[in-house]
């Protein structure tokens, strides 16, 4: 089976374009997200990575630390960084781990029972490996997104989904479809509308069980 939202994010010691990565240790108290794909030098992938270096500060800004996930080694991931940086006009400062051993897309369910090949892979062996995770401060997974070889992921909607993770948690409201900060949140069921009036302020009752207040970020 595998990894289900609020399961704790198995960990792992490997290395890393950053050197030796104990996972746990590097997320400390921050947010984390992990993103895996086939293969390195490859085209959407390429473009994948550089849009996460341009995103950068964008990360740093939501406590949120970036690794990425390759099934080939350290040696390769320094020969293509130079290319995501071309793409992208940023450095790519975040670490990408060698999984060469496929320890860690094991461990975190992204390949099909078929696909654990030990040599000569190409990036359409390793095709599920195109998987995302966010991860919380508490180490239990809050999100994960598997996207097909032929779907460049759009990590606007990543930054998006952090950022509705980041505001409801620890707080007894949901976000709605398509909400982006500073619009309203969702009142959760477990509150009722007077105990929504008297913490939030104005309740705007749409229906007896969609409530919503402003956001409170």
């Amino acid at each position: 089976m595998g990894l289900r939202i609020n399961d704790i994010a198995p960990d792992f010691t490997t290395d890393s374009t950053a050197g030796e990565i104990k996972f746990h240790d590097w997320i400390g108290d921050s947010y984390a997200i992990l993103f895996s794909h086939p293969k390195d030098f490859t085209p959407v992938c390429t473009t994948e990575f550089s849009a996460v270096a341009q995103l950068a500060s964008e990360f740093e800004k939501r406590n949120t630390k970036v690794m990425g996930v390759s099934v080939d080694s350290v040696e390769e991931h320094i020969k293509w960084k130079s290319d995501i940086e071309k793409v992208a006009g940023a450095p790519a400062n975040f670490p990408i781990i060698d999984d060469t051993s496929l320890n860690v897309s094991k461990l975190y369910d992204m390949l099909p029972a078929d696909a654990y090949m030990p040599d000569g892979r190409t990036a359409a062996d390793s095709a599920s490996v195109r998987t995302v995770f966010i991860i919380g401060p508490d180490k239990k997974v809050r999100l994960t997104m598997s996207y097909p070889m032929s779907v460049g992921r759009n990590f606007a909607e990543i930054l998006r989904a952090l950022d509705a993770i980041q505001a409801t948690d620890g707080h007894p409201f949901a976000t709605p479809a398509n909400w982006v900060p500073g619009q309203d949140v969702i009142v959760a069921l477990s509150m009722s509308t007077d105990e929504a009036k008297e913490k939030f302020g104005e309740v705007d009752v749409k229906l007896p069980y969609l409530r919503t207040v402003k956001s409170q970020g």
